[in-house]
């Protein structure tokens, strides 16, 4: 009897299926992949590098000697994303050059209180790690950094299975920059008739493209349109434009008073941003001629005017806050360094009412 029922229990065992064995590629993350894409950015990343940056990359914090560069340095820090555009930059293709849009989105930020961008992190997350494409991301990274003289130091690869559909990633970026403390630009020295200066923007950036790209499905994606010699959809991807090394050089010869990254919110939200309480922007719409790709975008989507000012940033990237006696000298260095520029309105004594007008 006994020996009936040990035979019963090993077939019962026998019987019971073992689990097959699992490994993390099985779960969808693939540590091999993850180790070839990092040897496959490091030459990219290498070429951003500056004097201060310690070590390589592979540790598990990023060092960078700031002794000897600064007095009395005062830190700036920026983090930022590149929004919606990543769904056209993955619609099409276009992964070289996303990673530009995202340095210049933190260093263009940081650069307005007249600091200097030393190093950069980025984080880069997807369903399953591509390799090609994360290398053209990094490689668009570092590119934006070694222009705008920013390390990129260090950084994160995510590779979450379930979290995005195919073919989908996400970025987001880390800015730390430096400025003596004398030479801190926090709008201060603003007062009114001061001129208000408006670098040209290489397109629409970075922002409102919730709104770009419901006014390009609505008009069936008209990509290949023809805008003056540039399609529609390269319009649309066009880089934001890195202001770092060409303002730092100016700041070098002039004191502005202040300066705006015009981003979300446009050019009614973001220069009122850096003027004191008591005084207000007089903006001339008549000088803001807008460029064909902004033209199209109003003209397509019926845009009230209003709602172009405080969405896109209307080919006005960046605005110095000059007082009157500095104009004509900091024109003609903008000029010198191929910065298309012109005045776009004045600071004047708020009387009451809305703080920016735009007429």
């Amino acid at each position: 009897m006994a020996d009936l029922q040990a035979r019963s229990r090993q077939r019962v065992e026998a019987s019971v299926t073992q689990p097959t064995p699992l490994t993390y590629r099985d779960a969808g993350v693939d540590i091999d992949a993850g180790n070839e894409l990092v040897e496959r950015i490091k030459p990219l990343v290498r070429r951003s590098f500056r004097p201060e940056v310690m070590g390589g990359l592979g540790g598990f914090g990023a060092l960078f000697d700031l002794s000897g560069k600064y007095r009395e340095p005062v830190l700036v820090s920026g983090t930022d994303g590149v929004g919606t555009k990543l769904k056209l930059a993955q619609q099409y293709g276009r992964h070289d050059t996303i990673g530009i849009d995202l340095v210049a989105m933190c260093v263009n930020d940081v650069l307005v209180q007249g600091a200097e961008p030393l190093f950069f992190l980025d984080y880069f997350a997807t369903g399953k790690l591509d390799i090609d494409t994360t290398v053209a991301v990094v490689g668009g990274i570092a590119a934006g950094c070694t222009e705008s003289g920013c390390a990129l130091i260090g950084g994160e690869t995510a590779e979450m299975p379930d979290m995005y559909a195919p073919g989908e990633y996400d970025l987001a970026g880390f800015c730390v920059a430096a400025v003596e403390k004398s030479k801190l630009i926090d709008g201060s020295n603003v007062q009114a008739g001061d001129v208000l200066v408006g670098i040209a923007s290489s397109g629409p950036h970075s922002n409102g493209y919730s709104l770009v790209r419901r006014i390009f499905d609505r008009a069936g994606r008209p990509g290949d349109l023809d805008l003056g010699g540039i399609s529609l959809i390269d319009a649309l991807m066009a880089p934001t434009k890195l202001y770092v090394k060409p303002i730092l050089e100016l700041l070098s010869l002039h004191e502005p008073h202040a300066m705006a990254h015009i981003t979300g919110g446009g050019l009614t939200e973001n220069i009122i941003r850096v003027i004191p309480d008591g005084l207000a922007l007089d903006i001339e719409a008549s000088a803001i001629v807008l460029p064909p790709v902004f033209d199209w975008l109003q003209r397509e989507g019926a845009v009230p005017a209003a709602e172009m000012w405080r969405t896109f940033n209307c080919g006005i990237g960046f605005v110095l806050v000059l007082a009157p006696d500095d104009v004509a000298a900091v024109s003609a260095d903008l000029d010198r360094m191929g910065l298309a520029h012109r005045p776009i309105g004045q600071v004047v004594a708020h009387a009451g009412g809305e703080r920016v007008r735009i007429g």
